[in-house]
């Protein structure tokens, strides 16, 4: 296998945003620290690693120039997967793949807490139901300043071309533990709790928040080959809405995390396809968030 262990003193730069990611990185001792704008007067620290834990995983996934700069905090060990290395590396230690999927849903789930924060602050600044010139108003609304004033070079929403592209050699042929439901039958609910998430080969699933009920919205339909339900099963907690076939003979695959091992010797593009789709939420989650933080620097200043 490719991959090496890498020693880092503190301080030095691991790489650098806007950087090729070519590889990514597992921890073994030491902090890192991920920033936005590095060395500059906006420089933003995200968040700092500990041991156990990746990073620079996402421009590998999707082949996509590094989005932040990281920083060794003090003296760091960390293994080095090269792109090439990715598939021998998972093939030796196919448990790293729960555990990548782990990691990126921890950040999704706290991106979303981010996110549904500065909605709710954005919502109650539009109308005019706090006191923008309070202190508790204005320390609220730094973070989502920070963020807005760090990520002006923001790249925009990112394309799901490539996830289309990577899905067209899979067909329901691939699937394994699969089921086919009639219109209007209710997949997994809102609130439920669930260990498998789920990809769709055939027909429409919608996804839906309060459904049945008077303030019922329809989130996104979904059309072969998407999955959906992930979070359930990597993060292990209820399910944020609920899915619902949107036509007959919808096939919908079931997968659970005990089967990754051996979906990725008898199937290794379909997981590359479910870290692709959960690397692009993240991106399109960011994208969101940084607009939104933008809609509340521009409220709060008016």
């Amino acid at each position: 296998m490719n991959a090496s262990e890498k020693v880092f003193t503190a301080g030095e730069v691991i790489f650098r945003e806007g950087d090729a990611g070519n590889s990514f990185y597992r921890i073994l001792d030491g902090d890192v620290g991920v920033y936005i704008n590095y060395g500059t007067d906006d420089q933003l620290k995200l968040v700092v690693l500990k041991p156990g834990q990746f990073f620079g995983e996402m421009a590998v996934i999707e082949s996509y120039p590094r989005s932040t700069t990281v920083v060794a905090e003090d003296e760091v060990r960390a293994i080095e997967v090269p792109e090439e290395g990715l598939t021998e590396y998972f093939a030796e230690d196919p448990d790293t793949i729960l555990a990548i999927m782990k990691h990126i849903g921890t950040r999704l789930k706290g991106l979303t807490k981010d996110y549904n924060d500065a909605k709710f602050l954005l919502a109650e600044i539009q109308d005019a139901k706090v006191d923008k010139k309070s202190e508790s108003v204005a320390s609220k609304v730094k973070k989502f300043f920070d963020v807005y004033t760090s990520g002006k070079n923001n790249p925009g929403k990112p394309s799901a071309e490539s996830i289309r592209e990577q899905s067209i050699g899979l067909t329901k042929e691939d699937s394994t533990s699969a089921e086919t439901y009639s219109k209007g039958t209710v997949i997994f609910r809102e609130g439920e709790f669930g260990n498998c998430m789920y990809a769709v080969y055939g027909g429409t699933v919608g996804i839906y928040s309060n459904y049945g009920e008077a303030n019922e919205v329809k989130l996104t339909e979904l059309y072969p080959v998407s999955f959906f339900g992930e979070m359930g099963m990597i993060a292990e907690e209820a399910r944020s809405a609920t899915a619902v076939a949107a036509s007959d003979d919808t096939f919908v695959e079931i997968i659970r995390p005990e089967e990754l091992k051996e979906m990725f010797k008898t199937s290794p593009v379909k997981v590359e396809m479910i870290l692709r789709h959960l690397s692009y939420r993240l991106r399109s989650l960011t994208y969101d968030y940084y607009n939104t933080c933008k809609e509340i620097y521009d409220a709060y200043n008016k």
